[in-house]
This record gives structure tokens, sequence and C-alpha cells, in this order.
């Protein structure tokens, strides 16, 4: 396959996890507090593994993780079990795209990580459009901390693990196939999620306590462990065919479809103050993307 050809089934790829993403998140939201959230969690993570793994056994993608790779995968699987299971709790108390739209300071974080702890190059104009980001989302969340209190910044959680996230997949994004890498980040969340499930079994605490789903429970789990997995193999896939500075604006489609889907299926439309919010997100996250592909493209100066 040509490179052209790579990056339009990249930016498709995209696409495709920008569509179904929300409607996982919409399966949590139907689900409500009727599971715990560990469980919900727990479940996608089954569904990961049992997928994938058999996959990337078939194909010969397996290898023996070596001992540091064993750490990164257990981190990120820790980082990915926060920041789902805020993500699924905060969707008991908001709507899909205003939860969505305060998790997309996500790229903001994630440029200052790459200053702060990789050291990459960021000049005032992308600090500016980080803190004008910022500033929306603390529109979006104001009027929900009135309403629902500490929980509007649950999804704030979530960016930050989930930048945390990205950048350990950077690091080990090259080194294995990104189907290898989802089944090891499932089979690692789920020795760590089962214990614990297992230990709070019947404690009481409703975060942690499982208890058996009823049929239509039982059938949104379903639906939300196969939607997490295609959608996460869609991203992973997207971001091996084309460049990250490409294809990452596509992901603000999200806000789109959440807000469809949270219209259709909840009757949750965002008011003036979120979409004032979701428009300084939105711009000023292209704004950082596109700031990073033009440095990308500029020369290197000759030593």
């Amino acid at each position: 396959m040509d490179q052209a050809n790579r990056t339009s089934l990249g930016i498709l790829m995209m696409v495709g996890f920008a569509i179904l993403a929300p409607v996982m998140d919409a399966c949590a939201k139907l689900i409500g507090d009727g599971l715990a959230v560990g469980q919900i969690v727990t479940t996608r993570f089954i569904f990961q593994t049992a997928i994938l793994l058999p996959i990337a056994t078939y194909y010969g993608w397996l290898h023996r993780p070596t001992k540091h790779e064993t750490s990164l995968h257990l981190a990120r699987a820790v980082l990915i079990i926060i920041a789902t299971s805020f993500f699924f709790t905060a969707l008991r108390y908001m709507p899909i795209a205003d939860a969505i739209s305060i998790f997309f300071v996500e790229p903001f974080i994630l440029t200052l990580l790459g200053a702060w702890l990789l050291g990459e190059q960021i000049g005032p104009r992308r600090y500016i459009a980080c803190i004008i980001g910022f500033a929306g989302a603390l529109l979006i969340i104001q009027p929900r901390f009135i309403d629902i209190g500490f929980a509007a910044f649950l999804p704030l959680v979530t960016a930050m693990c989930f930048a945390f996230y990205l950048i350990l997949t950077r690091q080990m994004a090259t080194r294995m196939h990104p189907i290898t890498l989802q089944a090891y980040t499932g089979i690692a969340a789920l020795i760590i999620a089962l214990p614990l499930l297992w230990g709070f079994d019947g404690s009481g605490f409703s975060p942690l306590d499982p208890s058996w789903p009823d049929q239509h429970e039982l059938w949104l789990l379903v639906i939300l462990g196969l939607i997490a997995t295609m959608s996460h193999v869609f991203i992973s896939f997207a971001l091996s065919l084309a460049p990250a500075s490409l294809i990452a604006p596509i992901q603000y489609l999200e806000i789109v479809s959440a807000t469809i889907l949270g219209y259709y299926i909840f009757n949750d439309l965002p008011d003036r103050m979120t979409f004032l919010g979701i428009f300084l997100i939105v711009g000023s996250g292209l704004f950082v993307f596109l700031r990073e592909r033009h440095m990308e493209r500029r020369p290197t100066p000759a030593p």
C-alpha cells in the first residue's frame, strides 16, 4: 500500500473511532448506577483481551515481554482503568457531549507534558492556546459544578491519566503490533481489576461491589465491550497508518457524534455556555495541532 492510501485509510480509521467511541459512552450511561463502575470497566477489558489475544496469537504477533515492558504494560493499565472509571462515573451525572468536551483538554495536557517530561520545544503561541483551551473547559465545568459538585471535574482526571497513557504508548508503539499492544494492555488491566472486584464483592462499596446484570444490562455490557475493543483497534491502526498531526484533529468529531447521541437517546443538548466552551476547546486544539504540524515541516537548521 502506498503512502497516500495508507494515510487515507488512517483518516477513515480515525473517523470510525470518533463515531464509535461515544456509542460506548452511551452504553455506559444507559447502564447508569445499576452496576458497579469497576464491573463495567472490567467487562470492557475482558472483551478486549478475549478478542485481541487470539488474533495476536494466530498471526504470531506475540512475544515474551521483558521486565521493563511488563512494568510499562501495568502502568498503562492502571492509567486507562482510572481514566475509564472516572469518565464512566462522570457520565452518570452529566451529558455525554459535556464530558467529552471537558476531556478534550487532554491534547493541551499532552503538549505541556511533552515539554516538561520529554523536552519538546513549544512556543508562547501554543502556551496561550493551552490556556484558552483550559478556559473553555472551565466554562463547561462551572455550571456543572453548581449542579453536581466535584463530579464535574472527573473528565479532567480522565484527560490527565489519558495524557500520561499516551506518553507511555509513544514509547511502546514502535516495538510491537498495535493489536499486540492492546491485547497486553487488556491482560494487565484484568490482572489489576479482577482481584479488586473479588476483594470488594459484598462490601457495599458501590464503585467496586459487583452484581449480576439483568438481561438489559447484559446486552449493554456486550455492546460496550465490542465497541470499546473495535474503537481502540481503529485508533491504534489510525496512528500507525497516518501522521498523528494529521488525524488528531479528526477526533473532535467525537463531540458531534456525542451531541447527536445525547440528544436522541437522553434528550440532552448543550446550552450556550457549553457551546462557547466547546468552541474555545476545539479552536485552541486545532491551533495546537496545526502549529505542531507546521513546526514538523520546518527544515532542520544545518549544523
